[in-house]
């Protein structure tokens, strides 16, 4: 009986399992809700602020230099002149223009024109020639407006070349008005 009741034990231990429902899976999770965009999006953040400086024109910047580092930008150029003549040529009159009407923008601006000539000739001669050329270009400069006071003329002769090689080249360099920023003057726009 033992044993009959230990094939039973065992039969039934076996064929429990088989008699038994089958579990149900669970129904799959619903999906997460998608997200919902707010009415209104929120503001933008504000752009970081640049360090504020000042806006400064050409006036006010060149007004605030110091009148050397002006001559050293070549704000004015230069004329040239025929061997022995101080008469201004027609190219030369419209670099004057273009200088008058840089100085009547920056109208204060002081300069001196300098009267320059070629190493030919004796140092009177030519500290006289380079004034005739330095007047010239003054005249010039305040029959199209450069008020007079702003300007003064100097003659260097042959002593202040740019060039010194003995060539037709080199000569026709030195011979020359030069406008040389000196000064500002207490005017304002």
């Amino acid at each position: 009986m033992r044993r009959t009741s230990l094939a039973l034990l065992l039969a039934m231990a076996i064929g429990l399992p088989a008699c038994h429902k089958k579990p149900q899976p669970l129904p799959p999770a619903p999906p997460p809700p998608a997200p919902v965009a707010p009415a209104t999006p929120p503001p933008a953040p504000p752009p970081p602020t640049p360090e504020v400086s000042p806006v400064v024109d050409d006036y006010e910047r060149l007004r605030q230099t110091a009148s050397d580092e002006i001559e050293k930008m070549g704000l004015l150029a230069d004329i040239h002149f025929d061997y022995d003549k101080a008469e201004l040529r027609e190219g030369d009159r419209q670099i004057l223009s273009r200088n008058a009407e840089t100085l009547k923008k920056f109208d204060f601006l002081r300069i001196t024109v300098e009267g320059h000539c070629d190493e030919r000739g004796s140092v009177e001669y030519n500290l006289a020639l380079g004034e005739r050329r330095a007047r010239a270009a003054y005249d010039y400069l305040t029959s199209l407006g450069v008020a007079a006071d702003r300007l003064k003329t100097v003659s260097y002769g042959k002593e202040v070349p740019v060039c010194q090689d003995s060539t037709e080249e080199c000569w026709a360099r030195n011979r020359r008005d030069h406008f040389a920023v000196t000064g500002k003057t207490n005017r304002a726009r």
